[in-house]
């Protein structure tokens, strides 16, 4: 499991590296003129258990940091299916760091309740369930402040 946790971490810096070197004409533009939020805005990441950050969204994390913005994560489930949470969380926490998020803007929420059906972009469970709660939390205005 730690393997994994390292190839995430490897991703994550190679995406890293791969934004620093891409330079197009649309990330030369302010991001205002490109419709995106300006420095100081807030973003919450939200996902469904540990890897998703790095396999799914370290570009968007990365680009969204290159943007100043301050990005929180939040995780629904510390991936413990072999009894590997503990070390899930950890290897969660390591790649945020890598991806410029710190420990006090990641939260893990570890709870049986959250359930799962089959549809989704990859038909994972976790992710079919985590839009439904993601949906749920913004209808009932529970998601934190100045976050869309």
């Amino acid at each position: 499991m730690e393997v994994v946790g390292l190839l995430c971490v490897a991703v994550a810096v190679l995406t890293w590296g791969f934004l620093r070197l891409w330079n197009s004409a649309e990330r030369m533009r302010p991001p205002e003129q490109a419709g995106l939020p300006g420095a100081g805005s807030r973003a919450l990441v939200v996902i469904a258990h540990p890897d998703d950050e790095a396999m799914f969204f370290a570009p968007t994390m990365l680009g969204l940091a290159r943007l100043e913005q301050q990005v929180s994560l939040l995780c629904f489930s510390s991936g413990n299916y072999y009894n590997q949470g503990e070390i899930r969380k950890k290897e969660l926490l390591q790649s945020c760091a890598v991806l410029g998020i710190p420990p006090s803007r990641v939260m893990i929420i570890d709870k049986s309740v959250v359930t799962f059906d089959a549809a989704g972009v990859s038909g994972h469970s976790n992710h079919i369930a985590l839009h439904k709660a993601v949906r749920a939390l913004h209808s009932g205005g529970k998601l934190p402040k100045g976050c869309p």
